[in-house]
């Protein structure tokens, strides 16, 4: 894993016919890398962040532009992930999907996710408060960020894993995970660079009624 000063994010470019119409884009470019502390200022210590990191000028996509970008690099985002040999990045696009569009987080450093649910937490989609998901219950949320000059970049895979009961009494047992798009392993609850996820348990326990969990915002949800 690189230090704070070569920390790599993959980049994957789309030409567009005119800057700001993301609805134009074109041939997609070849990949390639950035430094992701050009653009962590905001979030501090990228050893230790405070939160994600945030892309700047993110785009505002529609529904249908959104989808038609993820249908194009899905699967160069979970090739990147499954690099990590990780069991999740590499099995959680069999899983099904609680989002019909990828939808804008702003938690989430102004990227577009998806959350896709293990068959343990298929409940996820109609949690209610005071109730609480299994163990062994899974979360994963890939993303990509679109900037207003129409370039679109690969982000991190984000995994919330539910451990047995004592794991970890602050994150309500929840093991956050977050996987780079080269496959490297940013940080793991509790294991290597701890210090780099501890921001996730901070933010998810404003959740803790509902299990610290969040939920697709609701015009980009899935039917059942």
């Amino acid at each position: 894993m690189p230090g704070s000063a070569g920390l790599w994010i993959i980049v994957v470019v789309t030409a567009f016919a005119a800057a700001p119409a993301v609805s134009q884009a074109s041939e997609r470019g070849p990949a390639r890398a950035i430094p992701i502390d050009q653009r962590a200022e905001i979030s501090g210590d990228p050893a230790k962040p405070r939160r994600h990191f945030r892309v700047p000028n993110a785009a505002r996509l529609s529904p249908q532009d959104a989808s038609r970008i993820y249908q194009d690099f899905r699967s160069d985002l979970a090739d990147g992930y499954a690099l990590s040999n990780h069991p999740v990045a590499q099995a959680y696009r069999r899983w099904r999907r609680f989002n019909r569009s990828p939808y804008l987080s702003a938690t989430h450093g102004r990227r577009h996710l998806n959350n896709y649910a293990n068959p343990l937490a298929g409940g996820y989609g109609r949690l209610q408060p005071g109730n609480a998901l299994p163990e062994g219950a899974i979360i994963a949320k890939d993303s990509f960020a679109v900037t207003a000059t129409g370039d679109v970049y690969a982000g991190p895979l984000f995994i919330m894993e539910k451990m047995p009961a004592g794991f970890n009494y602050v994150s309500g047992d929840w093991r956050y995970t977050m996987i780079m798009p080269d496959g490297s392993i940013y940080g793991i609850t509790k294991g290597t660079h701890a210090e780099r996820v501890e921001y996730c348990i901070a933010c998810h326990l404003a959740r803790e009624d509902t299990d610290h969990l969040y939920f697709v915002p609701e015009a980009h949800r899935a039917t059942d």
